[in-house]
């Protein structure tokens, strides 16, 4: 089969490789889509593992099912987790399955952006889920990132009413906008830097939208009836965007670190300022299975719509071109792959 094999952003190469041969537990699904991920082109990331097969947002066909499987059968509509809990540890058992060493070192073989991968017996357990007729193979892509979305928001205490600041509307950012919309949420307001996501943020349904650069403070109160956020949610890695973030929490609320600059970098904060409003710091990696579950039904029910967010569908002798698109991030949001194309 063919596989887009990272060596870096620059160089995805085209090679042939084996199909997996599947053993009992396990299934071989054939991609039908798969969708590139922001954190598939952080390069101070992924480099260190290179070479590798990248793509983690797929849905496909079963075409093989070893001895054993008895919840899918050939021909199953799926879309695939490739980070799954142990369900047994103290992380599991705490409900921060994201901490999980199992979740963070599993995955399915070889990745997304090939014909064919071999689901272990571990994630065709916790990790597989059927398609509903409604749901088509791109739109299934969402699932893995909106189950994200959804964990950020459940673990900031999001609430019907709330004002929400999205910070980066890239594609996590403008799911973000679409999911606190379908939630419920106040004023929405957004920002990016670059104006065709801003545009893009309006039309997901933000309230309000700045450029980045020249966002403040006063403006977001201007924005939000005289109030900062009682959300924010950062969805840039730069140093910027975060300490923007920091200034634009209200009494009381909450700062959703989504996204974060590399590692190593420090960045200085007023504790005295965070002390006195009540204003809550957290964070979210990772989707687990009910929340994926939930996402795959926001999905059929069309409460979070994605179709318009898909603006290049390539083949898979064209995905450096997909990498390209992304990791310059101008007139781009969701780049899918489709490898029988």
């Amino acid at each position: 089969m063919k596989a887009a094999v990272y060596y870096n952003n620059k160089d995805i190469r085209i090679e042939e490789m084996s199909v997996p041969k599947i053993g009992a537990g396990e299934l071989l699904v054939k991609i039908i889509a798969s969708g590139i991920c922001g954190s598939d082109v952080m390069e101070w990331y992924r480099i260190k593992k290179a070479p590798l097969v990248l793509g983690h947002e797929i849905a496909g066909e079963v075409v093989e099912v070893g001895e054993g499987v008895e919840k899918f059968k050939k021909g199953d509509r799926v879309t695939v987790a490739h980070h799954v809990p142990c369900n047994t540890c103290h992380y599991c058992f705490e409900g921060n399955y994201s901490l999980c060493d199992t979740l963070r070192s599993t995955n399915f073989d070889p990745g997304g952006f090939c014909e064919y991968v071999r689901v272990p017996s571990i994630n065709v357990d916790r990790g597989t889920f059927l398609l509903p007729d409604e749901v088509t193979y791109e739109e299934a892509t969402f699932a893995e990132p909106l189950a994200c979305v959804l964990r950020g928001q459940r673990i900031a205490g999001f609430k019907p009413g709330d004002s929400v600041l999205v910070i980066g509307s890239g594609i996590s950012g403008l799911l973000h906008i679409k999911l606190a919309k379908a939630l419920g949420a106040g004023r929405i307001i957004a920002t990016d830097i670059n104006e065709f996501r801003i545009d893009s943020a309006k039309k997901c349904g933000a309230d309000a939208v700045f450029n980045a650069k020249n966002f403040n403070a006063d403006l977001l109160k201007d924005a939000n009836g005289g109030r900062l956020a009682d959300l924010v949610i950062l969805c840039a890695g730069a140093v910027p965007a975060l300490k923007q973030a920091l200034k634009s929490v209200d009494r009381g609320g909450t700062l959703l670190l989504f996204a974060l600059p590399e590692p190593g970098t420090e960045v200085a904060v007023d504790f005295w300022n965070l002390w006195r409003d009540g204003i809550t710091i957290t964070s979210s990696y990772a989707g687990p299975p009910g929340d994926t579950t939930t996402a795959i039904e926001l999905l059929r029910a069309k409460r979070v719509d994605v179709k318009d967010l898909i603006t290049h569908r390539l083949t898979l002798d064209e995905t450096a071109e997909g990498f390209r698109l992304v990791a310059e991030a101008q007139n781009s949001i969701k780049v899918i792959i489709l490898p029988q194309e």
